[in-house]
C-alpha cells in the first residue's frame, strides 16, 4: 500500500488511494496497527481517497480514527485530503467538492493554506446527538461525579461539547475530558473542547477527541468552539483559534442556516510503502 503521511497543525494522518476492494478491507482492519506510533507508521487517523458515491462530489473521503472507529468528518483531515489531490497529481484543480459521512464539503486552495466550507452547524439537541429532547444544548449543566461543568453542544458532522475555563490544565483535559466524553448526555460520545477566551478575535483551545485522546489540533472542534462562542456572546464572528499545533482562522456569521468557514495549513511529511496489506 503506497501512502503519504500528512499533518495539519500536528494532527497527523496516513493517506492513500487506488486500493482494490480487498486491499481497502484489509487496510481498514489494520487501522490500529498502521496508526500505532511504535509498531506502525503512526498517526491520529487513516484516510482513504475513493470514487464518490454522490454525483455532485469529486471524491469520497473516508477516515478511520487511530482506534479503528470510523469518523463522520475531520477538518484537519479534509485539508490534507485537498492538498493530497494536488500533490499526487490526481487533479490540478484548486477547488474540490469532497463527499464525507457528514455531507459534501467544499475546499479551496489559496497559496499554502486551504479554506474549507464546513457547512452549517447542527444545533438541534437530538441531531447532535444528545439525549435531550428538542431545543439546544447551550451552557447545559452536567456533573462528572466530583465536578460540575457547563457544556455547549454543536455538531460539525460529528458531536462536540465546548467547556470554558480560565486556565486549561492537563488535569482538565486528560482527567475530565474522558469523563465528559462518556457522559450519558452524549449517546455517541463527543469530542470535548476546553476553551479560554483571550479577546474578541482570539481563543485558545485543547481538545480530547473520540477514538484518539488529546490531539494537537481539531478542525471541526475549532469550528464548534467558535460557534459556541458566538452563541454565548463571548467573542466576535471571525476568530483565530490557537491550538497546541498552531492556529486556525474560523468564521461564522451567527446564522444557524449559514456555513462555518475554516482556513488553515496542510503539509506532507513523507511518503512510503507499507508491505503488510
Amino acid at each position: 500500500m503506497k501512502f503519504v503521511k500528512m499533518e495539519g497543525l500536528g494532527n497527523d494522518f496516513i493517506l492513500t488511494h487506488g486500493l482494490t476492494k480487498r486491499e481497502f478491507g484489509a487496510a481498514v482492519k489494520k487501522t490500529a496497527i498502521l496508526c500505532d506510533r511504535r509498531r506502525g507508521i503512526g498517526a491520529d487517523g487513516l484516510i482513504f481517497i475513493l470514487p464518490p458515491r454522490d454525483k455532485n462530489a469529486d471524491y469520497l473521503m473516508r477516515i478511520f480514527n487511530a482506534d479503528g472507529t470510523e469518523a463522520q468528518m475531520c477538518g484537519n483531515g479534509i485539508r490534507c485530503c485537498a492538498l493530497y489531490l494536488n500533490e499526487m497529481k490526481l487533479s490540478a484543480r484548486k477547488s474540490f467538492s469532497i463527499q464525507t459521512r457528514a455531507g459534501i464539503i467544499k475546499t479551496t486552495k489559496a497559496g499554502t493554506r486551504i479554506r474549507v466550507d464546513m457547512g452549517a452547524p447542527v444545533l438541534d439537541a437530538e441531531k447532535i446527538p444528545t439525549v435531550k429532547s428538542g431545543g439546544t444544548v447551550i451552557m447545559e449543566p452536567i456533573s462528572t461525579g466530583d465536578r460540575k461543568f457547563s457544556v455547549t453542544a454543536v455538531s460539525m458532522g460529528n458531536p462536540h461539547a465546548v467547556v470554558y475555563a480560565d486556565t486549561i490544565t492537563d488535569e482538565l483535559v486528560l482527567g475530565y475530558g474522558p469523563k465528559i466524553q462518556n457522559h450519558p448526555l452524549f449517546p455517541q460520545k463527543a469530542n470535548i473542547e476546553f476553551v479560554t477566551v483571550l479577546s474578541d478575535k482570539e481563543i485558545t483551545m485543547r481538545v480530547f477527541e473520540r477514538g484518539c485522546g488529546e490531539t494537537l489540533a481539531c478542525g471541526t472542534g475549532a469550528c464548534a468552539a467558535v460557534v459556541a462562542g458566538v452563541l454565548n456572546k463571548k467573542h466576535g464572528k471571525k476568530v483565530t483559534v490557537h491550538l497546541p499545533g498552531g492556529g486556525l482562522l474560523i468564521e461564522w456569521d451567527g446564522n444557524a442556516q449559514h456555513p462555518v468557514f475554516m482556513t488553515g495549513p496542510a503539509k506532507i511529511v513523507y511518503s512510503g510503502c507499507y508491505n503488510g496489506i
